[in-house]
């Protein structure tokens, strides 16, 4: 025999408050997000490609402005920081002045491809240093930095 139990008296049976948080939709949110940040972050980081030397120099620290940056591709055209057309020597001086808005104190990184004439960079490096910017780096490959350190 079975026996029908009632609570409360025949009242309805209240339900009481949930007091856990249902995280589910947060963790959907954040992996779309992350997978999107993965797909864009690639595209972000523009600019043209060359391949830098191999040096065991240590790494320059760095600091809080942004330097300029002066690109010299294998077939020795100049860029200056992101732009995707090449500028010409007698360009070079007066466009670095403007984007700097004259401060000649600003560090400016000369990238060259390895393959690039020694010539051809020292042309570059001297149109900077004509201009009056006082610092200037020459980055190279910062992978074959550590594996030189590393011994292997």
């Amino acid at each position: 025999m079975a026996m029908l139990i009632r609570n409360g008296g025949g009242r309805r049976a209240r339900r009481k408050p949930m007091a856990d948080i249902n995280v589910t939709p947060m963790v959907d949110v954040m992996l779309v997000l992350l997978v999107v940040f993965m797909i864009t972050a690639p595209m972000l980081a523009t600019g043209v490609s060359v391949n830098l030397p191999k040096t065991s120099a240590k790494q320059l620290p760095t600091e809080n402005e942004r330097p300029l940056v002066v690109t010299v591709d294998d077939k020795g055209q100049i860029y200056v920081g992101m732009e995707d057309t090449p500028v010409g020597l007698p360009e070079l001086g007066g466009m670095l002045k403007s984007i700097a808005n004259n401060k000649t104190d600003k560090r400016i990184y000369v990238r060259a491809d390895e393959a690039v004439a020694y010539g051809r960079v020292m042309e570059v490096l001297t149109i900077v240093q004509d201009s009056g910017f006082t610092s200037a780096g020459l980055p190279v490959d910062p992978l074959f930095q550590k594996r030189v350190r590393e011994g292997g």
